[in-house]
């Protein structure tokens, strides 16, 4: 049994991760904010951390340093749903062992946290549709922005009717297509 620490603003997303990888043998806490993390990374020593790069006004980029000093055998990987190339280098340069882009099975976090190597195609074998990306990306722009849609249209680079319009639509989840 591997013993670890998951943090994630999520509170929802967290609970069902736990769950998930306590059902295959891992032994997990959670936090929620940093300061809570480095609490419960030098209390409890985990083997494992698995960290999102966005917590609420945090960023997870800046507690793998702190995350290393506080527990310096763990081994440390990034999730993100804002995954790229520039954060990846930046997760490793900074003492994250690993780095996966959401969406992500929860196999394929098993088997990061134990240090296995997972091919690109085996981490979801559905792609998430463009669709559902540029819905998620709009609601991460609302909710950045307060509500507040022509501040989300600024930030998003787009005409605030076309914003509009698109918040009218809703996308088609991945089990609708065919």
């Amino acid at each position: 049994m591997k013993r670890g620490l998951l943090i994630d603003d999520d509170a929802l997303y967290l609970r069902t991760l736990k769950r998930s990888l306590e059902r295959r043998d891992f032994v997990v806490t959670t936090a929620s904010t940093g300061d809570e993390a480095l609490a419960m990374a030098r209390a409890g020593q985990p083997e494992f951390v698995l960290l999102d790069l966005k917590l609420l006004s945090e960023s997870g980029l800046d507690l793998i340093k702190p995350l290393r000093a506080a527990c310096p055998d763990a081994y440390i990987v990034l999730v993100t749903g804002y995954a790229s190339i520039a954060t990846a280098v930046e997760a490793m340069k900074r003492g994250a062992d690993h780095y996966l882009a959401k969406p992500v099975t929860a196999n394929a976090i098993a088997r990061a946290l134990l240090g296995e190597t997972i091919e690109p195609d085996a981490l979801d074998p559905a792609m998430t549709p463009l669709s559902r990306v540029e819905w998620e990306h709009i609601q991460q722009a609302m909710v950045d922005t307060d509500g507040n849609v022509s501040a989300a249209a600024r930030l998003l680079g787009m005409h605030r009717r076309t914003l509009q319009r698109k918040l009218a639509k809703r996308p088609i989840s991945s089990n609708q297509e065919s």
